[in-house]
């Protein structure tokens, strides 16, 4: 699972970073959180208002920090579409 915070790396930024790492310690789970600074790859994303949240490439939150609460929903949700894919032969 990959976890992207975009935006440019302000206070808000930190905060929402802040709380995927407590979402994702409170579900027991670990996942690459990457850092999106560049303005042309949020952009490329459709994202306007910053900070913004994607996991798996799919953006869930723009312009605001989603609790951590959201956040494990979220995880929890993108985790079990990944189980409920079948592997690729």
């Amino acid at each position: 699972m990959k976890i992207q915070v975009l935006g440019s790396g302000c206070n808000r930024c930190k905060n929402l970073t802040a709380n995927v790492t407590t979402a994702l310690q409170e579900l027991g789970l670990e996942a690459e959180i990457e850092k999106v600074t560049a303005t042309e790859e949020i952009m490329a994303y459709q994202v306007f208002a910053t900070p913004a949240l994607a996991i798996d490439g799919s953006i869930k939150s723009a312009g605001r920090i989603p609790s951590p609460m959201e956040i494990a929903a979220w995880i929890a949700a993108a985790k079990k579409d990944t189980e409920a894919r079948p592997a690729h032969p």
